[in-house]
């Protein structure tokens, strides 16, 4: 009964023992970093990975994320010292390096977003705002991050936070101007796509005109060299047909005279009122052509 009564008080114990180990070992993991708190006291935070220990039923963990975190901004508008009202959308990443301040200062990571967020909003007026346009959108975009992240991590550093880099992902000209832009750009444009169409019409115009006038003096020039070879071939053929009735004026006369029969009785175009005796159709009753000489055509 005895032995009973003592493996039941052996088995309670062990229980007993079990459940207090248990309680009082927790691990860290690699990607986290723990705060032990005694009576809701934060005590020396616990950045190395492993096995660890705390006083069990007192001792609390809380865990601290030891990644780098990251902060979306959602897009403001900001006036830069040119007065341009620009949309800037920035993130920022940061880690939790100092976990007792952390706790103390802002409590959560949820927290701690908030809190920043506002701080990376002062940041992007205070320094945009000292700034041109161009030289956010073009010149001097990473140095303004530079400081931006400088003033952020100043303030930051109270929250035990390291920002490790501050972004301006988009910093364009809100909708309503970038339409007048736009707007702006295209009239432009088409200003200048008329002043290349009138322009091209005019070099067109003057092309064509040239060309008319070149076509115009060459056809003039080849009228006037067919006319002269036209009267240098009648003058030749003037020259060879007098030669030829002279060589046989009767041969000449009848050559001629076919040459006026063929002009005169073409079909559907013969218009004839001569009397049969007639000396233009003594060919026709003297094949010798006895009797007046015909005409010449």
């Amino acid at each position: 009964m005895r032995n009973q009564v003592l493996g039941v008080v052996l088995a309670i114990l062990v229980a007993v023992g079990l459940v207090v180990l248990y309680s009082a070992a927790f691990i860290v993991n690699q990607t986290q970093q723990a705060l032990v708190l005694r009576f809701g006291e934060p005590q020396a935070p616990i950045t190395t990975p492993g096995l660890h220990w705390k006083v069990p039923f007192i001792d609390s963990v809380v865990y601290l994320d030891n990644r780098t975190l990251d902060l979306e901004m959602p897009s403001q508008e900001v006036i830069a010292s040119d007065q341009k009202r620009l949309v800037v959308d920035a993130f920022a990443r940061y880690r939790i390096t100092n976990p007792l301040r952390f706790y103390q200062a802002v409590g959560t990571v949820e927290a701690a977003n908030s809190r920043l967020a506002t701080v990376l909003s002062s940041a992007l007026r205070r320094v945009l705002g000292e700034s041109t346009f161009i030289s956010v959108v073009r010149d001097d975009r990473e140095g303004l991050m530079r400081r931006i992240a400088e003033q952020v991590n100043r303030e930051a550093t109270g929250f035990g936070i390291t920002v490790v880099d501050v972004r301006i992902r988009r910093a364009d000209l809100p909708e309503a101007n970038s339409k007048a832009v736009f707007q702006r750009m295209q009239t432009e444009r088409q200003r200048e796509a008329a002043d290349i169409r009138a322009q091209g019409n005019e070099a067109a115009q003057r092309l064509r005109a040239r060309a008319e006038r070149q076509a115009t003096v060459i056809v003039a020039e080849a009228s006037s060299k067919g006319e002269q070879l036209r009267g240098e071939g009648d003058a030749e053929r003037n020259q060879i047909f007098a030669e030829a009735f002279g060589r046989d004026p009767e041969f000449f006369t009848f050559y001629r005279s076919m040459q006026a029969y063929e002009a005169s009785m073409k079909s559907a175009d013969t218009r004839l009122l001569l009397s049969p005796d007639s000396s233009f159709f003594r060919y026709f009753q003297n094949p010798v052509g006895a009797g007046k000489p015909a005409a010449a055509n």
